[in-house]
């Protein structure tokens, strides 16, 4: 019984729509950088899927460790790593590696990047 409470406790940060959004962001970006030149796999391909998946990767870290002070603490350097996404997806348009069309793209980046400030504000009372 106590097995199943654990699991759900852990499961939890998948109700947070900070979280959910992150990750379909993340889910996204590995969907459109399986287009970019290969020659870029380990270049812009990779900083940019290891930043993405950083952002819902420290909102489950931060979560896990159950103090605020910490979970705070990941919220931070998940919004670090989402402005370095935001900076790589810009780069990205430069080089014509994704389209300029991609707007919801931005507009989910704008999202995640709100939900998250707005996410840890809620923590950190």
């Amino acid at each position: 019984m106590r097995q199943r409470e654990s699991e759900r406790a852990m499961d939890n940060f998948k109700k947070l729509l900070v979280w959910q959004k992150a990750d379909e962001l993340a889910f996204i970006i590995y969907t459109l950088t399986a287009s970019f030149p290969k020659d870029e796999n380990f270049g812009v391909t990779s900083q940019l899927r290891r930043a993405v998946l950083s952002v819902p990767l420290n909102i489950v870290e931060g979560h896990s460790r159950g103090r605020k002070a910490e979970f705070v603490h990941f919220l931070n350097i998940a919004m670090g790593s989402l402005s370095e996404v935001n900076y790589l997806v810009d780069f990205s348009k430069r080089l014509g590696y994704i389209k300029s069309e991609e707007n919801n793209l931005s507009q989910l980046i704008s999202e995640v990047s709100r939900l998250l400030w707005s996410f840890k504000k809620a923590v950190k009372k």
